[in-house]
């Protein structure tokens, strides 16, 4: 405990990047509405003295919406990020962050011009030693305080329009923990329970894969900066044809607690972390935001859940047809009528049908249905764990369609989306800003890759490759020799014509000492 202890207070000096960015809370900042902090590489702003980047006006899509949000200039998440920021750092070439001083996802180095691809893996081909590292590398980031970033515990209006900053201090892994519950929470429309339900800019609608893409590459990334460790990548819990929760044993994620099955056994790390943002019922009702407060310890009871609303686990059969599906999403955000493939991945269209007239949820939803605690909400569902494994599967669904059916860019919707969710909006709340339709891309393009997504024949290809050059450097290597040993000779040979001819006692065949020799040699290449 006092190693961890002395380990999180050196973590506390160094610099995390997620936001809101410390730096752009202050009265200053949020009166000029501009968040364009120094990089400290050069000590300019958005490291602008060294060609990072510079501080620019924000561009706001001018697109319409659809009619899901019949409100404007009440939510702070409006124009994402007018409200907060005009101004921000825009980088340049491969650099991002809020001060342009980190590097695109899939990009590493001081100049950030080391092209690297990761490899996310099943949780269960993790060797022993690498799944003690992910569970102390969870553990670190929720007991390390952020030194770099804030989250938000009132509206602009209640911050006096800046005069009056309302932000509080959490964990690396909790300001994660804000991010999924401040881009799901209801509409605050003034007053104890005058809120607006049917909004979401995370969910229900086209931005739901990309934005969760965008918030599991910037978790990634904390870990990364967090540890020191630039190998870490997120596993993924494959939970097709799953009877249970796999993943639930003290060895992983936390078995369930002999003394209360609604908690995690207290053999497991997990046992000990406490919540926030899960009472969204009751934010609601105050009209008031999370106040980033210890609401309890972590909850779950997996497979005591409602029936009627999830039968089972997904299976094989019902991924593989959520793949087929060959429309993306119709931009609405009536899940009953979208029969689209985000509709059904994320849960809400029948897997076998892609239907959404059914009262059962499916794929996405499920699992954290399935799940029966902390999981269970929307807004707090980032609290466990397991979230991290169980959507980073979700994310490869997401890659395979994109792989499968190559759809252009003009197939994720330009307009009328639901707020939130039309491709040129900048996804709250992010800072770095990210559009939605940027990561509507590969992940190949983004940096990483799975593992059972890996291309088979590719990989024979690429064998076959590098076996066919081991052959040609194995005959160029002996060619040497050859020529070698002639050259070596050469000197003692009475003419030319003697150097080309035959030796006099040429062996028919290879004697025991000879052939031993030859064995040795072709088993040590």
């Amino acid at each position: 405990n006092i190693l961890l202890k002395v380990i999180i207070f050196i973590l506390y000096l160094v610099p995390t990047y997620q936001q809101f960015p410390r730096l752009c809370v202050t009265q200053q900042a949020l009166r000029t509405k501009e968040c364009c902090p120094v990089w400290e590489g050069d000590g300019s702003a958005c490291g602008a003295g060294s060609g990072r980047g510079s501080c620019e006006d924000v561009k706001i899509s001018e697109q319409p919406d659809g009619p899901q949000y019949p409100f404007s200039g009440l939510d702070d998440r409006e124009k994402w990020p007018l409200v907060f920021y005009n101004r921000t750092c825009q980088c340049a070439g491969n650099f991002m962050g809020f001060n342009c001083g980190d590097c695109k996802f899939g990009y590493f180095g001081d100049n950030c011009n080391e092209r690297r691809v990761s490899l996310r893996r099943n949780i269960f081909h993790l060797t022993r030693a690498e799944r003690n590292r992910l569970i102390s590398y969870l553990n670190l980031a929720k007991q390390t305080i952020s030194r770099e970033y804030v989250v938000a515990t009132g509206t602009y209006r209640e911050m006096e329009n800046g005069s009056n900053p309302m932000f509080a201090d959490v964990s690396v892994y909790d300001v994660f923990v804000w991010m999924h519950y401040y881009v799901s929470r209801n509409a605050l429309l003034g007053g104890p329970g005058n809120v607006w339900r049917n909004v979401d800019f995370g969910h229900w609608a086209p931005a739901f894969p990309p934005w969760h893409r965008v918030y599991l590459l910037h978790w990634e990334h904390e870990i990364r900066k967090l540890t020191g460790d630039m190998t870490f990548s997120i596993p993924y819990w494959d939970w097709r044809d799953a009877q249970d929760c796999e993943v639930c044993t003290d060895e992983l994620m936390g078995a369930r607690s002999p003394q209360n099955p609604n908690l995690i056994s207290p053999s497991s790390v997990f046992s000990s972390w406490k919540v926030l943002c899960s009472q969204a019922e009751e934010y609601s009702n105050r009209g008031v935001l999370c106040d980033a407060r210890n609401e309890g310890p972590l909850r779950r009871n997996p497979g005591n859940h409602n029936q009627n609303i999830v039968e089972r686990l997904p299976t094989s059969a019902d991924v593989e047809f959520t793949l087929s599906l060959p429309n993306y999403d119709t931009g609405a955000m009536d899940r009953t009528a979208n029969m689209s493939f985000r509709n059904t991945l994320e849960g809400f269209g029948d897997p076998q049908t892609g239907l959404g007239s059914s009262s059962r949820l499916g794929m996405h939803a499920s699992l954290h249905v399935f799940m029966n605690g902390s999981m269970s909400s929307v807004q707090g569902s980032a609290n466990d764990p397991i979230f991290m494994l169980h959507h980073a599967f979700v994310d490869s669904i997401y890659e395979q369609w994109l792989r499968r059916h190559k759809p252009s860019p003009s197939q994720y919707p330009e307009s009328n989306a639901p707020i939130g969710h039309n491709g040129d909006y900048h996804m709250p709340p992010f800072i770095p800003l990210h559009r939605n339709k940027e990561y509507f891309i590969s992940s190949k393009d983004l940096g990483y890759e799975y593992s059972y997504l890996l291309d088979a024949s590719k990989f024979l290809s690429d064998f076959n490759k590098l076996f066919l050059l081991m052959l040609i450097f194995l005959f160029y290597f002996i060619l040497s020799c050859q020529l070698f040993s002639f050259t070596v000779t050469l000197p003692r040979r009475k003419s030319w014509k003697n150097f080309f001819a035959l030796p006099e006692k040429q062996p028919l065949i290879w004697n025991n000492e000879t052939e031993a020799s030859h064995h040795n040699y072709q088993t040590t290449m």
